[in-house]
């Protein structure tokens, strides 16, 4: 089952080569990006309980992902936030957890992480399904 996921990252490269490769190995389908803290927050208040996975880099073009963070903490209890940055050390993780992410995940050494996470999270829905 193909997580209906939506990507929050300003940098054009990063986001294409990422949905590409999520899309590939991990069994996601992206619904739309965001470069902004706003639009991020926008997008998904919109799109409630349409989407099943975020993930949000925390260093964007306007604003933050931890303010994008702190607008998921309402979600329903199925949708999954990750975040996914070049800047992912213990206190932010630490800070992270405190805003609601299920998993934090560095840009750097642990994009396999992150596909392992999104290829679990799909059997999971199928396995409820």
């Amino acid at each position: 089952m193909e997580l209906r996921t939506y990507i929050v990252e300003d940098n054009a490269t990063i986001r294409e080569n990422l949905i590409g490769t999520l899309e590939e190995l991990a069994c996601i389908t992206a619904l739309g990006w965001a470069e902004t803290e706003n639009e991020a927050k926008g997008w998904l208040a919109q799109h409630d309980g349409h989407w099943d996975l975020a993930i949000i880099d925390l260093f964007l073009k306007q604003g933050s992902g931890l303010g994008v963070l702190e607008a998921c903490q309402g979600r329903p209890p199925g949708q999954r936030v990750v975040v996914l940055s070049n800047y992912a050390t213990a206190d932010m993780r630490k800070r992270c957890a405190q805003l609601g992410a299920d998993a934090v995940f560095d840009k750097s050494n642990e994009i396999d992480a992150l596909v392992e996470y999104c290829i679990a999270q799909s059997e999971e829905r199928r396995a409820g399904a």
